[in-house]
């Protein structure tokens, strides 16, 4: 029988083995040592937290990435918001992003989805905008892995029609999207998961932590997947 001794350096010698398997799968990913840029707002951004808090900074610390934040509080993809203190919209945002990034990610449409509502001459408008800023990253970017990210799956006018807007613009370009509404697991509509998951309560759009930590995988497989 294995002395007490013995059976915790056979576990300790167990742990390091699954340590450097796990080192070893990180080092042959995709991901590993590459640079992204990821811009957006305030999902980018992470409001009031770190942005260290946030599932991207998680990915790019684990795969040791170059990681490159350009999320902005308030902005959207179309629409300049600079007389409100929130910067310009993604469209001309996106050429202060430095170009030689292998990842390339947009992480928007939450505020322009509030401002569009039910108004089908803004959603022309921002359909037009999209398409405009998708050209324009294709162009910028030839070389990176371009991906989408939709808001969650707030129920509020306007959110929806952005939502399909994204995977119908990106679609015509081969562009790939996460759905974050439907494929996220970030369940807006319950005030318990958001008392547990989001900055507060009352929270639509800002995940603490723990939320962050819970979408990682989801958005990781997603990464890994481009």
């Amino acid at each position: 029988m294995m002395t007490p001794k013995a059976l915790l350096l056979t576990i300790m010698a167990m742990a390091s083995l699954f340590c450097e398997a796990q080192n070893d799968n990180t080092r042959q990913s995709p991901l590993y040592g590459k640079t992204i840029n990821i811009i957006g707002d305030s999902y980018v951004a992470n409001h009031r937290r770190p942005k260290e808090e946030t599932w991207h900074s998680m990915v790019a610390s684990k795969y040791s990435m170059t990681y490159r934040n350009y999320g902005r509080n308030g902005c959207c993809i179309a629409f300049n918001r600079d007389k409100d203190g929130f910067g310009p919209s993604l469209l001309e945002k996106y050429r202060m992003m430095n170009d030689t990034a292998d990842y390339v990610i947009v992480l928007a449409g939450h505020n322009d989805a509030e401002k569009i509502k039910d108004s089908e001459d803004s959603l022309s408008i921002f359909r037009n905008r999209l398409e405009a800023l998708c050209d324009s990253l294709i162009e910028k970017f030839p070389d990176a892995k371009l991906a989408f990210i939709t808001p969650w799956n707030v129920q509020r006018p306007g959110f929806r029609q952005v939502i399909a807007t994204i995977e119908e613009v990106c679609a015509e370009r081969s562009i790939p999207v996460f759905n974050a509404a439907k494929e996220s697991g970030i369940y807006v509509g319950n005030e318990k998961f958001r008392k547990r998951y989001f900055q507060s309560p009352n929270d639509t759009a800002h995940l603490n932590a723990k939320g962050h930590q819970l979408v990682m995988n989801k958005m990781e497989s997603f990464l890994l997947r481009l």
